[in-house]
């Protein structure tokens, strides 16, 4: 009898420990809800949040080049970004910080339909499909001379975000900036076999693809690393339970219920950030000089202006 008065009396307090409102955190996502923020959706789905006295907001932007912005204007506490982009943000002076990463992987790709093609040496004379000028085509160019070809050997077309639907139309004989969590596993689904080159298998610097940021005056806020402390959790137990994870997911977005994002869900465990709190300075550090050898950025700004490790 006295051990469950004691159980009863330790729940109870648990309880109303979680009861109390937590304090409020506002998370921007970089897009719509999708598989790449798996350890966010399920620290929410366990109660990891409010665990560390936290109550989250999480919030899908209308225009994804909004979310850094709203935290430089501190008008949100965090948001989910790219760090290829955290660098230009540094190099025009934003008070963005990196506290965080969801995925510390690249995960852009070039794809090809083309059995013939079999590393991006392949791609010479060939017609490449591309969406953001700048970036993809200076991870192309180096991507080619890795391979001893010459960037001007192959045409790039802009096809407008139609990466997929560009390839699969012969339009292109290729494209680059398809995820290979998303973009190769939608076209396995339609019967395609693609030849699926990693753009840091070829010369190009390792980064961290999706990272979370803080306003530089807010790094040291308790919440933040409270924050993190529970993205950990999250992402601990959709290791551990994943397709668990997925049905409770798909169940509270039944729109996003579909065999891609089933597939994308499991294809993305092995990317996400075991300790989303780890910096790797020399990969920032890296990247940065990628940028700046490729003219994308005006100047070498030192990694700890734009990304921490909160210990």
């Amino acid at each position: 009898m006295m051990k469950k008065t004691l159980a009863a009396l330790l729940l109870s307090g648990a309880f109303s420990h979680l009861a109390v409102a937590g304090e409020k955190l506002t998370l921007v996502l970089d897009w719509y809800i999708n598989p790449d923020h798996a350890p966010v959706m399920v620290a929410e789905q366990i109660g990891a949040f409010k665990a560390e006295g936290l109550d989250v907001k999480i919030i899908p932007p209308s225009d994804p080049s909004l979310p850094p912005r709203l935290v430089a204007a501190k008008q949100a506490d965090l948001a989910i970004t790219y760090q290829p982009q955290l660098h230009f943000f540094a190099d025009e002076g934003l008070p963005l910080v990196r506290v965080g990463t969801l995925i510390n992987t690249p995960l852009n790709t070039v794809i090809t339909l083309d059995k013939n093609i079999t590393s991006p040496a392949g791609l010479q004379g060939k017609k490449i499909g591309y969406s953001v000028s700048g970036i993809e085509q200076a991870t192309l160019e180096t991507m080619l001379k890795h391979e001893n070809v010459s960037p001007d050997s192959v045409r790039l077309i802009n096809v407008n975000f139609q990466l997929t639907s560009a390839l699969l139309a012969g339009q292109v004989d290729a494209v680059i900036g398809g995820y290979r969590n998303i973009e190769a596993e939608e076209l396995k689904l339609q019967g395609k076999n693609p030849q699926v080159f990693n753009v840091e298998d070829f010369g190009v610097p390792a980064y961290d693809e999706l990272v979370i940021v803080a306003h530089r005056d807010s790094i040291n806020a308790p919440k933040v690393k409270k924050f993190l402390a529970a993205l950990k959790k999250g992402n601990d137990y959709l290791q551990q339970h994943p397709e668990e994870s997925w049905q409770a997911f798909a169940q509270a977005h039944p729109e996003l219920n579909t065999e891609l994002n089933h597939v994308a869900w499991q294809k993305t465990l092995p990317l996400f950030a075991r300790d989303p709190a780890h910096l790797d300075v020399n990969r920032y550090n890296a990247y940065e000089q990628f940028l700046f050898d490729n003219k994308l950025i005006k100047k070498i700004t030192p990694v700890a202006r734009y990304a921490v490790e909160l210990r």
